[in-house]
C-alpha cells in the first residue's frame, strides 16, 4: 500500500514528489496520471504549436524522474472515484489504490461553452500535449483559423498560429482582449500590435454556431457569430479558459466552492487529504482571501507545501496572486495583482502611457501599498516592484518614482536597499 498517493502528475504533483522525498526518502509514493508522459511544461505548448520547440525540450524532468524518486507512476490511468472513509481510489481499469495521505492535483480542464456544431471535426481545445499534437496535424492542411477567447491562452495560441503563417480571426466576448490581465490602455497596445501582424480581432461577440463544409457537414467550414457575421475557417480553437477538474469529489464530503477549499497548509476538509494547483482555491495575498489562481509557478509552490506537510514537515503557503510575465508579438508584458479595480474609491493609480512607443506602466496602490502592476514593453523593474508588493512595503515617500524612467534600487531608502540586496544574494 502506498503511503502517499498523488492524483495528477504535472506541476503540483511533481513538486509534491520532490518535497516528500526531501523529508521521507523511503515512504512509498504512487502517482496517477491520465497522460502517458505528464512531466512536461504546459506553458510551452504554444511554442510546440508554433514549431519553436519540440517535445523533448518541453520536458521539465527526465524520463527517469519517477524511478529516481522511487515512485510508482501509474500513467495512462484515470481515477474514477475516491472513497475517503476507506481511503482508496478506484481506477478506470477496475484496480484500487489505497492511501495513507492523498494529494488531489487534478488541475483544470478547458471551458467549452454550448455551441451548435462544437462536435464537428476540426474543433480543438488547447491545454495538453495530446491536444497540441492533434492540432498541429490539422494545421498542416489548414489556412484559416478562428480562435475563441482572447485571454492568456487565446492570445498565446494566436501568436503560435501566426508564426506558422496562418490567417487567424480572434473572437472575444468582452470588449477588449486580455481583459483579466490588462486595462484598456494595455489592451489597446497589444491589440494594435496583433492587428499589424495580420490578426483579425472581433470583440463584443462570441461564436454562436460552428458550421460544416459544403462538401462535408461533419468537418468545420466556418462559424457564425452572435451578431450574424459568418467567418470561413478550416478549424476552431476554443481557448476561453480552464475550470477546475472536480468531478472526482463532487457530491462527496470534501468541501467545494468553485474549486477545492484548502487552508494555508493545503489541507482540505477531509483528514489526510490535500489539494494543490488549478483545482484548489488558495490564498491570494492582494485580496486577502482564497480563490482560483490557475498558474504554473503557483501550482509548483503549492505542490511543494503539500508534499512537505504530507511527509510531516509543517509548512505554510505564503500565498500568491494573479501574475503573468509573457511576450506577445514581441512586446513583453507583466501583469500582477489587482490591475483594473472596478471600484476606484480605495485605490490610487499611477500611470505612464506612451502609445507611440508601445509603452505603458501602471501601479495600483491601496493605503500606499502596491496591490497591482502592469508593465508593457518596459519590464526591467518588475522584480523590484513585486518585492515591494509581496512584502507590503509602504511606498508613500517615493511612490511617484515608481513609474519614472529612473526607478530602481537607488530610489529606495538605504535600509530597504540592504534588505533587498541580501534577499537577492
Amino acid at each position: 500500500m502506498p503511503k502517499y498517493v498523488i492524483i495528477g502528475a504535472s506541476a503540483a504533483g511533481m513538486a509534491a514528489v520532490e518535497a516528500i522525498r526531501e523529508v521521507d526518502p523511503i515512504g512509498t509514493i504512487a502517482t496517477i496520471s491520465e497522460e502517458l508522459c505528464p512531466q512536461y511544461s504546459r506553458p510551452m505548448i504554444s511554442d510546440f504549436v508554433s514549431g519553436k520547440t519540440t517535445f523533448p525540450k518541453m520536458m521539465c524532468r527526465g524520463d527517469d524522474f519517477w524511478s529516481k524518486k522511487n515512485v510508482q507512476a501509474l500513467t495512462g490511468r484515470k481515477a474514477t472515484a475516491i472513497n475517503f472513509a476507506e481511503k482508496h481510489i478506484s481506477l478506470d481499469n477496475g484496480e484500487r489504490v489505497v492511501y495513507e495521505k492523498l494529494l488531489i492535483a487534478t488541475g483544470g480542464k478547458p471551458f467549452v461553452p454550448k455551441m451548435e456544431g462544437a462536435d464537428k471535426d476540426g474543433v480543438f481545445t488547447f491545454t495538453t500535449f495530446s491536444d497540441a499534437k492533434r492540432l498541429v496535424k490539422k494545421l498542416e492542411k489548414s489556412k484559416t483559423i478562428v480562435v475563441i477567447g482572447a485571454g492568456l491562452i487565446g492570445v498565446s495560441v494566436t501568436e503560435a498560429l501566426v508564426k506558422r503563417g496562418l490567417k487567424v480571426t480572434l473572437v472575444e466576448l468582452q470588449n477588449k482582449i486580455l481583459n483579466l490581465l490588462l486595462d484598456n490602455n494595455g489592451s489597446d497596445i497589444i491589440e494594435n500590435v496583433m492587428r499589424k501582424a495580420g490578426v483579425t480581432i472581433i470583440t463584443g461577440q462570441s461564436v454562436q454556431r460552428i458550421i460544416g463544409k459544403p462538401e462535408n457537414d461533419q468537418a468545420v467550414g466556418g462559424v457564425i457569430l452572435t451578431k450574424g457575421n459568418q467567418i470561413t475557417c478550416d478549424a476552431v480553437i476554443v481557448a476561453i479558459g480552464v475550470v477546475p477538474r472536480t468531478e472526482l469529489i463532487t457530491g462527496t464530503e470534501l468541501k467545494l466552492n468553485r474549486g477545492i477549499i484548502v487552508d494555508n497548509f493545503m489541507r482540505t476538509s477531509v483528514p489526510d487529504v490535500y489539494a494543490s494547483g488549478d483545482v484548489a482555491e488558495t490564498w491570494d495575498f492582494t485580496i486577502n482571501q482564497n480563490r482560483l489562481l490557475p498558474l504554473w509557478p503557483l501550482a509548483v509552490s503549492q505542490g511543494k507545501v503539500s508534499g512537505y506537510n504530507m511527509a510531516g514537515k509543517k509548512t505554510e503557503y505564503a500565498g500568491g496572486t494573479n501574475m503573468s510575465s509573457l511576450k506577445y508579438f514581441g512586446i513583453p508584458v507583466v501583469s500582477i495583482g489587482i490591475t483594473n479595480p472596478k471600484d476606484a474609491t480605495p485605490f490610487e493609480i499611477l500611470v505612464k502611457y506612451g502609445p507611440e512607443e508601445n509603452l505603458y506602466k501602471k501601479i495600483v496602490l491601496k493605503d500606499n501599498i502596491v496591490v497591482g502592476i502592469i508593465l508593457v514593453n518596459d519590464i526591467e523593474r518588475a522584480g523590484t516592484l513585486f518585492h515591494l508588493m509581496k512584502n507590503r512595503v509602504n511606498v508613500k515617500k517615493f511612490k511617484r518614482e515608481l513609474i519614472s524612467e529612473d526607478f530602481g534600487l537607488a530610489v529606495l531608502p538605504e535600509s530597504m536597499r540592504r534588505t533587498m540586496c541580501l534577499g537577492c544574494a
